[in-house]
């Protein structure tokens, strides 16, 4: 019993499990929508596009959460440019900006004088530090993001299944898109400092991938994905103090792990059966 209490018996611990569980219900709520879409990839550069604002906001000594928001409206509108003024196909602004962001938050974090520490924080988060402030912005995020996604439910399934048909439902897909990027961004934003920008990708898309995998419903696999992110949560703290690793990083390690075991026992139960039935 020591071995599952210990990790959470001080405060500053507690707080990291409140952050990481705030980060998890936003993140798999979010992400379901993110996998039913096939948009993992701009998640992911979604995810890097909001460096530079937060650098900045370390840098100019504003809030993070500022700068944060202000990033993630450059990367839509600067996705939206290179779509309307080229030819280029989405995947490759994408990859364009993805690089291009991550670059730009490095050089400007680069000016400080705590460069190294400044910088593992902004990519890699820093679960332990999260504080009572950083928690109510967390909270408030999180529950934005949750009442949101339910009331967009019904625009988001069709809109995930087929946007033509949403367009002649008058389900308004463009308008509906522009909600998923801001319930997009306001996860990430509010994910950050427990699990890190870098590192927010594996809550964003790991649970929701591995629900992908036992549901049929997109209710149940928004909950299965809820269940697998906050176990993901609480399995990664407690490994981390049990073995020494890094809190954020473990947390968003877990549910790939998972993914990759469930996904190798799916495959390995249909060959089971096969072979007793040969058998038989």
């Amino acid at each position: 019993m020591e071995w599952l209490l210990d990790p959470f018996a001080l405060g500053f611990q507690q707080r990291a499990l409140v952050g990481g569980i705030l980060a998890g219900l936003m993140t798999s709520v979010v992400g379901t929508w993110l996998v039913l879409r096939g948009m993992s990839f701009f998640g992911d550069a979604f995810v890097h596009g909001i460096v530079p604002g937060i650098a900045a906001a370390v840098v100019f000594d504003v809030n993070p959460l500022l700068g944060a928001a202000v990033a993630a409206l450059v990367m839509v509108l600067a996705i939206e440019v290179v779509n309307r003024q080229t030819a280029l196909s989405e995947d490759t602004s994408i990859g364009l900006l993805f690089v291009g962001m991550l670059a730009l938050g490095v050089v400007i974090i680069s000016r400080l004088d705590s460069y190294s520490g400044s910088l593992t924080t902004i990519l890699f988060g820093d679960a332990l530090g999260v504080t009572a402030s950083d928690l109510v912005t967390q909270a408030i995020l999180a529950l934005i993001v949750i009442i949101a996604a339910t009331f967009l439910y019904r625009p988001l399934l069709a809109l995930s299944f087929n946007s033509e048909k949403a367009q002649l439902w008058g389900l308004q897909p463009r308008r509906t898109h522009a909600a998923l990027l801001v319930l997009i961004a306001a996860a990430v934003i509010g994910s950050y400092q427990s699990v890190g920008t870098l590192l927010v990708f594996g809550l964003l898309v790991g649970p929701p991938a591995t629900a992908a995998l036992l549901s049929r419903t997109v209710p149940r696999m928004m909950i299965t994905s809820v269940v697998i992110s906050l176990f993901s949560v609480w399995l990664g703290l407690t490994l981390s103090y049990h073995l020494n690793t890094a809190g954020s990083a473990t947390m968003a390690l877990v549910p790939i792990v998972i993914f990759f075991i469930v996904l190798a026992a799916k495959r390995l139960t249909p060959q089971r059966r096969m072979s007793v039935e040969a058998h038989v």
